[in-house]
């Protein structure tokens, strides 16, 4: 500790200088006001003693100097001659203490010592005071510089602080400490102000929870909430989080519109060249052939041409070919007039004539029989037909969109399908694979459908387990698209956990095993052979049982019979 001791009499100044090195103070000494002054702009002192008579100036002169630089050193006075209005003033003036001479080598040493236990007391003081305000300083900084927005509520769910990052998501112009949360927020945060209810009430913190702020996701946020544990393990609120994630959705939008046309999704190499096929096809008015297995998507990709294309403000019309007997498809698609056959009671018009100006599509177009397929030749060919027992020809402006699950080409060898229409039809053939052949798909898709029947069902199932994703990509899918969809529709309704198990799947898809051979087919076959298979493969596994094999391949049950039939596929033993 540094003394500067200032007294004009040689002797004193000496003596004093020596009492205080005894208890090993570094003392300088100054002999008059202008020499102390000097000193201590050029040095730091902790602790002055001065004479109150020193020539021309006084102590108490210095006192107020030392005040008014703010010098944060304890003064102590030394008199010979003490009166009250001296003494009054340098207590005034905020003097240690006061000593009267003749001063003793224990009354000074006493007093400068509890001068520099002040002072050393006051710089401890200062710099944690310092060092808390360094602190301060660097949590506002932090606080405000986190690029997540930061609430923090006390136990009334009074907002106590907001940073930037939170006042910039929700364009806060004003202070809002000491407001109500409610009040700040009213109807745009109530998820949020749910999450600090329970946290606030359990002492627990809720995860992220997604929020859009505005309409169709202008503004998307995820906001989490934890308590707000002071010194000692007070629990005093808590905090809320808040991060904007409007930007990283769009991109997920982006990504995910790269990953789908209309309804349908993909990102295989495959798929995404049937999306830009489609695309320009959807743009001219050329028949199209769409061929692929069932439950692999005819349907969705004949929508997408009609609704990507000029006739989108017209009808679509569906007919499925296969669930229909001979003459009801043949009224069903021309029409009829009044008296044409037994029960037709008045004129009924068809689909063609009802399709006019969109598009129509001939479902399971293989299954239809040699009279059908030659009135379709002359739709197709002279955009014309006539109505069951009329000879009037009527004038169409139809698309006509044909799709089949069989091979047409083994049909025309075997004569069962006319290879003019096939021409007709087979204008632009899309192909789709089965979802064996683009496993790489299978998440985009179980994705799809788990928010698809979160909604539907009012459910919060995060998705599927990593064991249920594993047999999704083992199991070969018959049934295609259509059955993985059925699959989760009941994994979602006998679910009660956080994500789909493997428990949960139906037991012909849990109890699946690849290692099992499959009987061979008991007929040869021609180009038709895969779809022939397909069929086999599924029967074989659920032992014949029709009901169960229709599930599988996501079919109904007479459109199975048809096709067991067409294929000449019969039980082994009924060989």
């Amino acid at each position: 500790m540094r003394v500067l001791i200032i007294e004009d009499e040689a002797v004193l100044r000496f003596t004093f200088q020596q009492f205080l090195e005894e208890d090993s103070y570094d003392v300088a000494t100054a002999d008059d006001y202008n020499a102390g002054l000097k000193y201590l702009e050029q040095n730091e002192v902790d602790v002055i003693v001065t004479d109150i008579i020193l020539g021309g100036k006084s102590g108490v002169d210095l006192l107020r100097t030392v005040n008014q630089r703010g010098l944060r050193c304890p003064v102590v006075m030394i008199t010979g001659e003490p009166n009250v209005e001296t003494a009054a003033e340098a207590v005034r003036l905020g003097a240690f203490d006061y000593l009267s001479k003749p001063v003793t080598g224990g009354a000074l040493k006493r007093v400068v010592r509890l001068a520099a236990d002040r002072k050393k007391l006051a710089d401890e003081r200062d710099s944690y005071a310092g060092r808390m305000d360094e602190l301060r300083r660097d949590l506002a900084a932090i606080f405000n510089s986190v690029s997540d927005g930061i609430i923090t509520v006390d136990a009334d769910m009074r907002v106590r602080q907001t940073n930037e990052a939170a006042r910039r998501i929700f364009g806060l112009r004003r202070e809002i400490a000491g407001q109500l949360f409610s009040e700040v927020f009213p109807g745009k945060l109530d998820a949020a102000q749910t999450a600090l209810a329970e946290t606030l009430a359990t002492r627990k913190g809720v995860d992220g929870q997604r929020v859009e702020l505005e309409p169709e996701g202008a503004k998307v946020i995820v906001i989490t909430t934890t308590p707000l544990i002071g010194e000692g393990g007070a629990f005093s609120g808590a905090v809320l989080m808040i991060r904007d994630i409007t930007r990283l959705t769009s991109l997920e939008k982006q990504v995910e519109e790269t990953q789908r046309y209309r309804d349908m999704i993909g990102k295989g190499a495959r798929i995404q060249q049937i999306f830009k096929l489609v695309k320009d096809l959807a743009e001219t008015d050329s028949t199209a052939l769409i061929c692929g297995e069932s439950g692999t998507g005819k349907e969705l990709i004949a929508a997408a041409l009609h609704y990507a294309s000029p006739r989108a403000t017209g009808p679509f019309i569906k007919v499925n070919c296969s669930a229909l007997s001979e003459d009801i498809l043949e009224s069903e698609l021309f029409g009829h007039v009044k008296g044409a056959f037994t029960g037709a009671v008045k004129d009924r018009i068809g689909r063609f004539e009802a399709a006019h100006g969109g598009t129509i599509l001939l479902d399971e177009i293989g299954d239809i029989t040699p009279r059908i397929q030659l009135r379709l030749l002359r739709v197709v060919q002279e955009r014309e037909f006539e109505r069951v027992g009329e000879s009037r020809p009527i004038k169409t402006n139809v698309r006509v969109i044909a799709s089949t699950n069989q091979d047409l080409e083994d049909k025309i060898r075997a004569g069962e399908f006319r290879q003019d229409l096939y021409y007709r039809l087979n204008v632009v053939r899309i192909d789709l694979p089965p979802l064996r052949e683009r496993r790489e798909d299978l998440p985009l898709l179980v994705d799809h459908f788990c928010r698809h029947f979160n909604h539907l069902l009012k459910k919060e199932i995060s998705g599927v387990a990593d064991e249920t994703m594993d047999v999704f990509m083992r199991y070969p899918w018959y049934g295609n698209v259509r059955e993985l969809e059925n699959c989760l529709e009941r994994a979602f309704i006998v679910c009660h956990d956080s994500h789909i198990l493997p428990t949960h799947l139906p037991p012909e898809i849990l109890n699946f095993s690849e290692t099992v051979t499959i009987r061979p087919s008991p007929k040869p076959v021609g180009k038709g052979s895969l779809e022939r298979e397909r069929i086999f493969a599924a029967l074989a596994q659920t032992d014949w049982n029709i009901a169960k094999t229709a599930r599988i391949l996501g079919i109904a049950r007479n459109t199975l019979y048809q096709q067991m039939k067409n294929l000449g596929l019969q039980r082994p033993s009924e060989i």
